[in-house]
């Protein structure tokens, strides 16, 4: 007899947790399509039918109100979560009676109830960041995918992989060759958005600075720095920055990709978009800065040029006041003058010869 009752009563709570899932959702879906007023005002009708209850303090107000507010801002967290909201939301009266029609379904409903609810859960549950991530890739990748639904899905990578655990999956999920790829895609705002992706991945990030590398994303950036779109060029650069920074690897494949000459002819063509010039001087400064750190390399080409230490001296005479500043606060003059012992002399005499030409009459 008690094995009988311990089934029976087996049996009627999983019926009645079932059924707060059931009605859980039921009542979510609800919220969802109402104002979160609409739901703080039916909370306070409710405790106008029950005006006092002894046990319920301010305290416990507030935080019960909060916990609501939580739930309409980010839905439950858990199961258990859903299921304390489903008791604090039902009335008893309907919830008995339901019950006990439940309990009247035979085994193969109650199994289809089961599956309807899993279905709906499964649509509730908010994915994580990794298959956010990996939608967005599957979208890049299908080619019948229309321009614009592209753009989107690069908006939504160019957010996720701010954070660097979500940079480093990237390269798991097959992102980072999706988005070398399409560097060559015909669209300008594609290839601007993808090359910003790959920038903001490995800003400051040597394992994801490694992997596009290896993929040979730097040729292809540096090619377009020298795009007549000026957002592209500006974005591409920014790239090439993130990418060879602090990368001892990436600034011997820059050199050998004649990084100094594309730095060489974006500071010395006044043309050039200013905010080329700001992230060519910041470039130069790191290059600099990591010349001094690593003694024991060979000088690149870039700091052993007379033309090119003048180009950057040049540009304190900017208008720019930002740029002038990018000048003196990087340190490229440091970087560049002291470099090496032949470089403090020839970058003496071109700071020098600037300071007299340009300061003389304030002596």
């Amino acid at each position: 007899m008690n094995t009988r009752r311990n089934r029976i009563a087996s049996r009627a709570l999983w019926l009645l947790v079932l059924l707060m899932i059931t009605m859980a959702i039921g009542r979510a879906e609800r919220v969802n399509n109402s104002s979160s007023a609409g739901l703080f005002w039916s909370t306070a009708k409710e405790d106008e039918d029950q005006p006092r209850k002894a046990e319920r303090n301010d305290d416990s107000t507030a935080a019960a109100i909060v916990n609501d507010h939580d739930e309409l801002d980010g839905g439950f967290s858990s199961i258990d979560g859903m299921l304390q909201w489903a008791i604090g939301h039902s009335d008893p009266a309907k919830l008995k009676e339901t019950a006990q029609d439940v309990q009247r379904l035979s085994p193969s409903e109650l199994k289809k109830r089961q599956m309807e609810i899993k279905e709906l859960m499964e649509k509730l549950k908010t994915p994580s960041d990794a298959q956010l991530i990996q939608i967005a890739i599957d979208d890049l990748n299908n080619s019948t995918l229309s321009l614009e639904d592209s753009q989107r899905a690069l908006q939504e990578l160019l957010i996720l992989v701010e954070p660097i655990d979500n940079a480093n999956d990237l390269s798991k999920l097959g992102g980072l060759s999706v988005l070398v790829g399409q560097l060559n895609h015909p669209d300008t705002d594609i290839r601007k958005i993808s090359a910003w992706i790959l920038g903001k991945a490995s800003q400051n990030n040597p394992l994801v600075q490694k992997q596009v590398l290896e993929l040979g994303a730097l040729s292809k950036l540096m090619k377009m720095v020298k795009s007549s779109f000026v957002e592209e060029a500006v974005k591409a650069l920014y790239t090439v920055s993130s990418l060879i920074r602090n990368n001892l690897a990436g600034q011997e494949m820059f050199y050998v990709e004649a990084g100094d000459l594309m730095l060489q002819d974006i500071l010395g063509n006044s043309s050039f978009e200013i905010r080329l010039h700001r992230k060519a001087v910041s470039l130069v400064g790191d290059l600099a800065k990591c010349q001094l750190e690593n003694m024991h390399k060979v000088e690149p080409p870039l700091f052993r040029d007379r033309f090119f230490l003048k180009s950057v001296v040049d540009l304190t005479a900017s208008a720019d006041l930002d740029l002038q500043e990018k000048v003196f606060l990087e340190h490229v003059f440091c970087g560049l003058v002291f470099c090496t012992c032949p470089c403090i002399v020839r970058g003496a005499v071109i700071v020098a010869e600037y300071i007299y030409i340009n300061f003389s009459a304030f002596f």
